[in-house]
This record gives structure tokens, sequence and C-alpha cells, in this order.
């Protein structure tokens, strides 16, 4: 059994704390009963030795397992991670969704997306990246009475995701520091106007209104001056074919999306033109969980 769980952007600009999608880049997760505990990780994050001393995914797991009713014991763990840790790219909300599921799937216990949604807000407390790992496609998430309420919808194949992974990361703790702690009431009916129109655009694919909503008061600027070369990364793709390019979650990760047919293209330039960035043209995931 290996469980599968797709990266997510998250923001999308304006939607702060709300919006967020699925993307074809994905953690894959196998637990096996075993003599000796173990873990072992491939990929993002082998090479950092706090990962396999202090995991978040075995603390997470167990915990969920015994809550289940699960006995204690031991279990070998086989982490095999493509996405980018602290990047932007849901690689948190990936371990959590993975570990709750890997919990339920060894214990044969059925379950349904909402579920796990509910029971990953107690690790994660913005639902703009656990919906859609949970569900892929395109969300729109609220908390209230602590459960999770949602909209999905499927995203089309005529669009695709050009991201630019820049080779520092930013820390999403860190970066809500530099936040403000008040707005004004034109910067919120601002974001607000472009997070509406977000949602209607992704519901109606109404893909060429996507150039009017890039722009954020709340956070995206902040966060971008941690890491200068982001202004440029905007500013390249959206004069080479994106129709909107964030600031993917809290950074570093750049989020373009483009008509399928001027991905090659846009990815070719990014690529060119910010060497030291890994820019990777992705397809969206309308999965989310998948059990391979």
């Amino acid at each position: 059994m290996i469980v599968r769980i797709p990266a997510t952007s998250a923001n999308l600009g304006a939607g702060f704390d709300a919006l967020g999608l699925a993307l074809s880049l994905y953690n894959d997760f196998i637990v096996t009963p075993s003599i000796l505990q173990s873990i072992k990780i491939e990929g993002e994050g082998e090479n950092i030795p706090k990962l396999r001393k202090d995991n978040n995914f075995m603390k997470i797991f167990n915990e969920v397992y015994t809550s289940l009713g699960g006995q204690e014991q031991n279990f070998s763990f086989y982490l095999k991670n493509n996405i980018p840790i602290s990047r932007g790219l849901g690689s948190s909300s990936a371990v959590i969704v993975g570990a709750i599921v890997c919990a339920f799937e060894m214990l044969k216990i059925p379950y349904k997306k909402d579920l796990i949604i509910s029971k990953a807000l107690k690790y994660e407390k913005h639902p703009d990246n656990i919906t859609p790992a949970c569900n892929g496609g395109f969300n729109i998430a609220v908390v209230k009475n602590n459960r999770v309420f949602y909209v999905r919808n499927k995203i089309p194949q005529d669009i695709k995701a050009v991201i630019v992974i820049p080779n520092k990361p930013i820390s999403t703790k860190y970066s809500r520091k530099t936040l403000p702690k008040q707005v004004s009431l034109s910067d919120a009916a601002f974001n607000i106007a472009r997070s509406s129109m977000i949602s209607g655009i992704f519901m109606q694919k109404k893909w060429n209104l996507l150039k009017m909503v890039g722009d954020d008061k709340l956070h995206q600027d902040k966060r971008m001056s941690l890491l200068p070369i982001l202004f440029s990364v905007k500013k390249e793709a959206l004069k080479n074919g994106a129709l909107l390019s964030v600031l993917s979650g809290s950074g570093s990760t750049f989020l373009n999306i483009c008509y399928r047919d001027d991905a090659p293209k846009l990815a070719r330039i990014l690529s060119n033109k910010f060497s030291d960035c890994r820019v990777l043209e992705l397809e969206f995931d309308n999965s989310g969980i998948s059990i391979l």
C-alpha cells in the first residue's frame, strides 16, 4: 500500500488562508509493521538528520493510530518526498494528511475525505493547504466551530502551472511575523473583491480574467521582500504568458498559471532567466488522496 498526497499552492494572492489548489507533484508514504521501528526518507529532506530523529509523520501516525484503537507496536516508515520543504508547496500538509490516512488504512477503518480534513485541522490550523491536499482541484475553505467547510471544483486541462522554486526557503512562521496586525478598510475591500473574483473565475473557467486579480494588499509583497528576486519572477512571468503569477503559500515558490499551449515557452524563459531556481511545468491534480 502506498498513500500518495499532492503538493498544494495556497492563498493564490488575495485569497489569504482561504483559497488553495493541488498540483501534480507528490509525496508517497509506506508504513509496514516491523520488529524494530525505523524510518527511511528518500528525496526532499533525506540529508536532514533532524527529520529522522524528530519526524512529524511518525508522531502524527502513532498518535492517530492509537486514538483509533490500534495497539502500540513498531513500524517501518518509508517516505518518498518530491515536495520541496519550506517552499510554500504544502509539504507539511502532505505529511499531516499522509500520516492520518496511513493510520486509517493500516487499521482498515473506512473513512471519507471530510473526516481526514477535520482530523488534519488539529495539526494545521489553516485549511487552505489541507483541503486541496485531501480533495485535489481548486478549493475555497473556511473554519467554523473547529470544522472545515469547503467548496471544491475540478481544474480542467486547458490550463497548467509553471512553478519557480528558489534555492532559499521562507519560513511560514517567520514570514507571518512580518504581516500587519491591522489593515485598512480599503485594503480589506481590495482583497475581498479579488479573492471573490478568483473563486468565480475557477468556477466558471473564465481564465482571461485571471490577469486582473493577482495583486494583494495583506501579505504577498511583504513576504516577497524577504527574497526580492521574486518581484522579477512575477514581472517576467506576466510578460511571457502567465495569466496569474502569485506567491505560493508563504513562499519562496512562485506559482504561475497559464494556458496549456503557453506552458513550455514560459517554463523555458523562466529557466533561462532564473538559472539559480528550479522551474517545473505541472498539471493540476484533481484526485487529492490516492491509494496505490
